[in-house]
């Protein structure tokens, strides 16, 4: 083997960046430590968040990680602003992140999905999962989509939340067209702000949605 005098380059800052990498596979326990390490350091290159459980989350006792807010935002930076999505594609990024996979087909069968997923559509479908009423639902996707930082309500602009209505109303069926209207019509006129942006916690409470 020949001989070199070439030294190679640590980077300073490499201890501390597999350090932080250490604790956060022992925090998120992937199933598939490979695939999630290119997972961790591809988001991190990108400047995004990494698939990483939070520390506030508890360690389920099964195998599986229970679904949080938290986790689905993660999804959602993955996601990168994109309205569609490859069903493998978002099926790995959700195995990564260690959720169940009977839930994952649950919200695939419920939303009728096929190959190419609407991103919201899918996220409204997972938020249902958490949210016992149509109201907590939205307010659940409210805080996942929300970029506001200031401590404040979270927010998201009114189409966005006409959307979501819409859809989540027509997949339970049970709320009439002309009640989704004129719902929309009030929030349209009396609640969302100037800039165009409704709060979630103007309508979190709001049982008649």
């Amino acid at each position: 083997m020949p001989q070199t005098d070439k030294q190679v380059c640590i980077p300073p800052e490499l201890p501390e960046l597999l350090k932080q990498f250490t604790k956060a596979a022992i925090r998120t326990q992937p199933p598939d430590l490979i695939q999630w390490a290119a997972e961790y350091f591809g988001a991190m290159s990108r400047g995004e968040i990494p698939p990483v459980r939070e520390r506030s989350e508890q360690i389920p006792l099964s195998n599986w990680t229970e679904l949080t807010p938290e986790l689905l935002k993660v999804l959602h930076s993955r996601v990168a602003g994109r309205l569609i999505i490859h069903a493998d594609e978002l099926a790995q990024m959700w195995k990564v992140l260690n959720l169940p996979t009977d839930l994952f087909n649950s919200v695939m069968n419920v939303g009728r999905f096929t190959e190419e997923i609407e991103w919201l559509k899918f996220l409204a479908l997972a938020c249902s999962s958490l949210g016992v009423t149509i109201a907590k639902t939205l307010k659940i996707v409210c805080e996942v989509l929300s970029s506001d930082h200031d401590g404040g309500p979270p927010r998201i602009p009114f189409s966005t939340f006409q959307f979501l209505y819409t859809y989540i109303a027509e997949v339970d069926g049970e709320i009439s067209s002309s009640h989704v209207s004129r719902m929309l019509n009030y929030i349209e006129q009396e609640v969302i702000g100037p800039d165009g942006l409704i709060k979630a916690c103007s309508f979190c409470d709001r049982k008649q949605l």
